[in-house]
């Protein structure tokens, strides 16, 4: 077999550095090019309206105001680059302010000195493999950071299963996903959880841009990033999807800010005015601190639950200990909320989680076991809806724990007798009756059996 001569082989080196180049090059003028077509979004800013169509905007045909360079989300393309998490200055935003820095400093914090912790600046939201058992699951962190990912892990998953159209609903669709289906339904994931909190009116979203609009000051602590906010009013839900799908690299990029974004999109959605009035005496402020991170308070899982910074879990208002009036979960929503904890009291009526987070629209539950977050969810649109089918029936369970490659499968029964429960539970585990999981779920089922259809459960 006749060697390629050394001149034939620089030859092809070369040409495949040639060819790198210019794809680079090309690169380089697309995002050149993507800046200036996003330029001028359908956005406004906080104090400005207009009822013609401003300069980002042209008719589609429809007559209706179209963001340019938003018509359709871009298809997948050959030789693409990751868009940059820093954007232009020059991308038609409204920057922020001291005023607002620092109010939004005291929403999350009750304070303007305190700033994030490692742990928070570093999170993103990031899924595992396409094409996997877990191409679905988004990779979660620890402490306040996984809480909101599991809260937006919910909703990616009723986004697949019973919103996205044209698709296959079941468990096995979930794990079929593409890289391309990753990026549009986080999109449409966060499109929607900003839309609910902006009371289905308008969302904000924020970015972070090459300039600095705020300095920081003796009663304001700065932190990098906060200081360099654009925030960017989007009037409708579809240009909402398609504005965060073209700027998903600020969600999704590795040292983006991705989750705090995400949160300080939340806040600016619902507004101040509207947590003012949401929050009570229990809770002034969304973060807790804990072992040198910050934990959410509930008032944030309910708001990306439910569309409301509702601080409490039972249904309405209730009296405290001292008769002050406390703000409790006034409708049921998409995604509902499940709680256990082996040092909860069942006296305890505040800490009981209502029917309206138990008993959600669509079965998706984020839980809350012993202060960890996990999803528990099934694919069955009418389980809450047709007391037949919640006789016996699958759900699927997870807890984003780095051991778990895939889902956890459990068969529900909700009208086995109670002696094949105990006798079904002991022989799987001898001297240990139940799991955290279980209990969570018979929160909701109270007399429920569970099968773990051969998996190891976990205490």
């Amino acid at each position: 077999v006749m060697e390629p001569s050394d001149e034939a082989q620089n030859s092809q080196g070369l040409d495949l550095e040639e060819i790198t180049r210019k794809i680079l090059f090309l690169d380089k003028w697309r995002e050149i090019f993507s800046y200036h077509r996003l330029g001028t979004n359908n956005t406004t800013s906080q104090n400005h309206e207009d009822d013609g169509i401003s300069a980002g905007e042209t008719e589609d045909g429809t007559g209706r105001p179209q963001p340019r360079g938003q018509g359709r989300l871009p298809s997948s393309s050959l030789c693409s680059v990751p868009k940059p998490s820093i954007i232009s200055s020059k991308s038609g935003g409204f920057p922020v302010s001291l005023a607002m820095a620092t109010k939004l400093r005291q929403t999350l914090f009750g304070n303007t000195i305190q700033v994030f912790s490692s742990d928070w600046t570093r999170a993103y939201f990031q899924f595992h493999e396409p094409f996997s058992d877990l191409a679905f699951a988004l990779q979660v962190g620890k402490g306040g950071v996984r809480t909101i990912q599991m809260a937006v892990q919910g909703s990616i998953i009723k986004y697949l299963l019973f919103t996205r159209k044209g698709k296959d609903c079941n468990f096995f669709s979930l794990c079929r996903i593409s890289k391309y289906d990753q990026d549009h339904t986080l999109a449409a994931a966060l499109a929607g959880i900003l839309w609910a909190a902006g009371a289905a009116q308008k969302a904000t979203i924020c970015l972070i841009t090459e300039d600095t609009y705020v300095t920081p000051t003796p009663g304001y602590s700065g932190d990098g990033f906060s200081e360099r906010l654009q925030l960017f009013e989007l009037s409708d839900k579809e240009t909402t999807e398609k504005f965060i799908y073209d700027h998903l690299q600020c969600f999704k990029g590795e040292g983006c800010h991705g989750v705090i974004l995400f949160l300080y999109s939340l806040i600016f959605s619902r507004t101040f005015e509207r947590l003012q009035k949401e929050l009570d005496v229990s809770t002034t402020h969304l973060l807790q601190p804990n072992a040198g991170g910050f934990l959410c308070r509930q008032a944030v899982l309910n708001l990306i639950l439910t569309g409301r910074a509702s601080p409490h879990i039972f249904n309405g208002c209730q009296k405290g200990k001292s008769q002050e009036i406390l703000h409790g979960v006034l409708t049921r929503s998409d995604i509902g909320y499940l709680q256990w904890g082996k040092d909860t009291s069942e006296d305890d009526r505040l800490s009981q989680v209502g029917s309206m987070l138990k008993t959600p629209k669509l079965p998706v539950w984020l839980c809350n076991i012993n202060g960890n977050y996990s999803v528990l969810f099934s694919t069955n649109r009418q389980l809450l809806s047709d007391w037949k089918v919640e006789r016996l029936f699958d759900l699927y369970f997870y807890s984003g724990q780095p051991a778990q490659n895939k889902p956890v499968h459990l068969t529900i029964d909700t009208h086995s007798h109670h002696w094949e429960r105990v006798q079904h539970e002991d022989a799987d585990r001898p001297g240990r009756r139940f799991s955290p999981l279980e209990m969570v779920i018979r929160t909701k089922w109270r007399d429920a059996t569970i099968n773990w259809n051969g998996s190891v459960p976990f205490f």
